[in-house]
């Protein structure tokens, strides 16, 4: 097998299988149909089960700020090579258990499944599963790092994005540690600007900590079960 040849084969994502987002925080991003994944997996590998699997590594939940609560999702993707399976390719996904709405709390009863839903997607982008549709939304040597041409710049964000909180919480978990244990440990090493909660940790404390977990390997989190 090419090195490129299944990343080619499952970059172009269909126009029936994207829909742009309109509106909340993930706005003019693109929101990709989960089914064709699922087919796009299976023209290249087979059926699940028989070319390509996933198994649940475990289901676990989250308390987040104001009482809300992440519903989180860590699973392990495989798939046929020449006869043989593949190693795992990992993946974790997330979504809201209880979110705070403008009406109140409210409790998803589709969490685990939605998560699901998320970690095999995250596992597929490894794969080069929709690239063109993320490398779309990759800042080049033309742009800045805000995706913004040179030379044009946006106001500067104070903290940082439900996004990019969700993305810290996740990598902070992967490698077996805790929120508030990091945001602790944030305080201690920004003592001029510290952050009270994930909700306050600034761009530059986001950057800092995902290049140091980063190197962090994979272990089993504190997380409330």
């Amino acid at each position: 097998m090419e090195n490129l040849e299944i990343y080619n084969a499952v970059a172009e994502v269909p126009p029936e299988a994207k829909k742009p987002i309109q509106g909340g925080r993930m706005s003019g991003k693109t929101d990709i149909n989960p089914m064709w994944r699922i087919k796009a997996l299976t023209e290249q590998f087979g059926p699940c089960g028989i070319g390509w699997k996933y198994e649940i590594v475990r289901f676990w939940l989250e308390h987040g700020a104001k009482d809300e609560i992440s519903g989180f999702c860590q699973i392990n993707l495989y798939f046929k090579n020449d006869e043989a399976w593949s190693d795992p390719v990992p993946g974790i996904g997330g979504s809201a258990f209880v979110a705070l709405e403008k009406g109140g709390l409210y409790t998803s009863d589709e969490c685990f499944k939605m998560a699901l839903t998320d970690a095999i997607s995250v596992a597929c982008k490894a794969l080069g599963v929709a690239a063109n549709v993320y490398w779309d939304k990759d800042p080049t040597k033309y742009t800045g790092h805000d995706g913004q041409p040179q030379g044009q710049t946006k106001p500067q964000q104070k903290y940082i994005s439900k996004v990019d909180q969700a993305s810290l919480q996740c990598e902070i978990l992967r490698t077996g540690g805790n929120v508030k244990e990091w945001i602790d440990y944030l305080v201690k090493k920004f003592q001029k600007d510290p952050p009270k909660s994930i909700d306050t940790v600034t761009p530059a404390q986001y950057e800092w900590s995902m290049k140091a977990l980063e190197k962090s390997p994979t272990k089993q989190s504190k997380a409330v079960e």
